[in-house]
């Protein structure tokens, strides 16, 4: 077993609403001067160390677990899922 480092990075769909990233760009960024940006969407960063035979097992059990502890919804949310290198 090899010990790999796993990103899962959980953020709104194109098409769904996200309430906190309109948030930032209307409250925070418009009315601060920052009128430049726009499109801010929002999402969640998790890091976490996985032990498995190969990188696909170490990915295959994020995504079990993203789906089994409905970290995310399918519907809303695109799932992304980065197995770095084995520590």
């Amino acid at each position: 077993m090899n010990e790999y480092t796993v990103e899962v990075i959980v953020e709104y769909k194109p098409t769904a609403s996200d309430p906190a990233g309109e948030t930032i760009e209307r409250d925070l960024m418009h009315k601060n001067g920052y009128s430049m940006v726009s499109n801010v969407r929002t999402g969640n960063y998790m890091r976490m160390k996985i032990k498995a035979k190969s990188p696909d097992e170490a990915r295959n059990i994020a995504e079990r677990l993203c789906n089994e502890l409905r970290i995310f919804n399918p519907v809303a949310h695109k799932l992304t899922i980065r197995v770095g290198d084995q520590n």
